[in-house]
């Protein structure tokens, strides 16, 4: 892997990053409604608010500078890693985002963990089983799984497991009881996709001549996926994995929502509703670093388990 294509892909993510930042900040600044106004009447039991109130707050906050002198300003500060002050709370956006990184890292990391293991289990028993009809079924329970909404599955975790069975907490539970049906709930869809593009991909190596060969020699359908299959479907496989935070962080607002759990999730949800624009812009810009480092270690991995990727990133045939 040679610098310039290290580089190259390092370039794109700061890309990507800058590009949802600037996004973020002009749909915001687009949205009917004044977030001061909004935030000062809510405060005062959502009476009538004088203007002069009114203006005063704004231009403590910045918001009557012009357009670009607050896109600067923002995105200057952005680099130090200040997102300024919640318009709602009060409080440094920065302080309150890494005190609800915790518990969603949490759910989030052992999310990602149960999908990983339970898609390459799926996807692997796909292509072991000897009955065609239950190899079948297999290979068809990961397009089910997609199609299940999170809010529906964790409603039905916290009917059977919590209110039923009384084995986890049902809502806003701490440690790591409270974060098992949660991450079960944001796993399921990751799951889904790892089964799918593995199963997938076992199946065509196991049709491939390099197999039939590996069978006259005496290899038996697990020898063949585990030395061979697994390999072939590693680079698929990782991109799969890439995507799957995106995933977890998008459905960690719908899930935290659900179980009624702190998190990035919530405060999301809250300063979305509430016009919070430094909270919505320190969120979007913590989680898009997030997405795009993952992603980005993933783009450098491929040449280390394909030699055959050269400094271009493209698949070289051999």
């Amino acid at each position: 892997m040679s610098v310039r294509f290290a580089l190259a892909r390092a370039g794109r993510a700061l890309f990507v990053v800058w590009a949802a930042f600037t996004c973020v900040f002009m749909l915001l600044r687009l949205l009917p409604g004044d977030p001061v106004a909004l935030m000062l009447s809510g405060r005062n039991g959502f009476e009538a608010v004088p203007p002069e109130e009114v203006a005063r707050v704004t231009a403590e906050l910045g918001f009557d500078r012009p357009l670009p002198v607050q896109y600067l300003g923002s995105l200057l500060d952005a680099l130090r890693g200040d997102f300024g002050v919640s318009i709602q709370t009060g409080r440094p956006v920065r302080e309150m985002i890494l005190a609800a990184l915790p518990p969603t890292l949490q759910i989030g990391i052992a999310g990602l963990l149960l999908a990983l293991l339970g898609g390459a289990a799926l996807g692997v028993a796909a292509n072991l089983v000897r009955s065609p009809a239950l190899g079948q079924l297999l290979r068809s329970l990961p397009a089910m799984s997609i199609s299940v909404p999170s809010f529906w599955l964790g409603l039905v975790l916290i009917q059977i497991f919590a209110l039923h069975w009384r084995l986890f907490p049902s809502l806003g539970g701490s440690g790591v009881a409270g974060a098992v049906l949660p991450a079960i709930t944001l796993a399921v869809p990751g799951a889904a996709m790892v089964a799918q593009v593995l199963a997938t991909s076992l199946h065509d190596t196991l049709t491939e001549a390099h197999a039939d060969t590996a069978r006259a020699t005496g290899a038996g359908p697990i020898r063949i996926v585990l030395t061979r299959g697994l390999r072939n479907a590693a680079i698929s496989s990782l991109t799969v994995a890439g995507l799957l935070v995106g995933g977890m962080i998008g459905g960690a607002v719908v899930v935290e929502t659900v179980f009624s759990r702190p998190g990035m999730g919530r405060i999301t949800q809250a300063a979305v509703g509430a016009q919070d624009l430094p909270v919505v812009q320190g969120v979007v810009v913590v989680a898009s670093v997030a997405f795009v480092l993952v992603n980005l270690a993933v783009d450098l991995l491929y040449p280390v388990l394909d030699p055959r990727i050269r400094s271009t990133g493209v698949l070289v045939a051999s």
